[in-house]
């Protein structure tokens, strides 16, 4: 859908990690451990997200070996944790293109953060990487208790951002969470890739 944007209001950018800082390292690690296993890649993946929405794992509410656990109960799996998330965590390689956008906005003075559906390994890769630090906030739904799936984490962020949600545009890979933060006044992009989204992100700030 088209983008209405207005350059004066906008002070405060919120990114995706997974699929937008970095690589999609939940999906491509899944994906090789449903071929590791000769598993259908798709269904799997299917029920993998939804047991880690339905342990808690995703929101704070459960640890990591129980979502484990039953993975390896639904599918027959006999791996060990160690081996799958070391799968998964491998494959989140951070972007230097869209860190280079991070600094430069925040050299303009533009507030920036992380809104994330991630888990404890949020925090593992920035021990790794140390990208935090280039942030104003970070917002990882294992820590707020809250995914994006639900429109009140949205309407968290703008609380505690302590802004009108027309000043806030979110970078997203995930169409019906773009769709979501729209619905609530939030600006948003979908990252499909570079050439479309440097050309949209210009729209709000011309100087990238």
């Amino acid at each position: 859908m088209g983008i209405q944007t207005n350059t004066c209001t906008v002070d405060t950018v919120l990114f995706d990690f997974g699929g937008v800082l970095a690589e999609k390292g939940f999906e491509e690690g899944l994906k090789t451990i449903a071929l590791r296993n000769g598993l259908e890649e798709i269904p799997f993946l299917s029920m993998v997200f939804d047991v880690i929405h339905a342990t808690g794992y995703l929101t704070g509410h459960s640890d990591e070996h129980t979502f484990w656990k039953v993975i390896r109960d639904k599918t027959g799996i006999m791996e060990q944790d160690e081996t799958m998330r070391n799968d998964i965590l491998s494959r989140f390689i951070p972007r230097p293109w869209m860190f280079d956008i991070v600094k430069k906005l925040k050299a303009a003075g533009v507030r920036v953060a992380i809104l994330s559906d991630q888990t404890n390994w949020l925090d593992e890769l920035d021990r790794k990487y140390d990208f935090f630090r280039l942030f104003d906030f970070v917002f990882n739904s294992y820590h707020v208790g809250k995914s994006k799936a639900d429109p009140s984490h949205f309407v968290d962020t703008i609380s505690r951002l302590d802004k009108a949600p027309e000043r806030l545009l979110f970078v997203d890979d995930t169409g019906a969470h773009c769709e979501t933060a729209r619905n609530l006044g939030i600006n948003a992009i979908q990252f499909i890739g570079w050439e479309s989204f440097i050309r949209d992100i210009r729209l709000f700030f011309p100087f990238l």
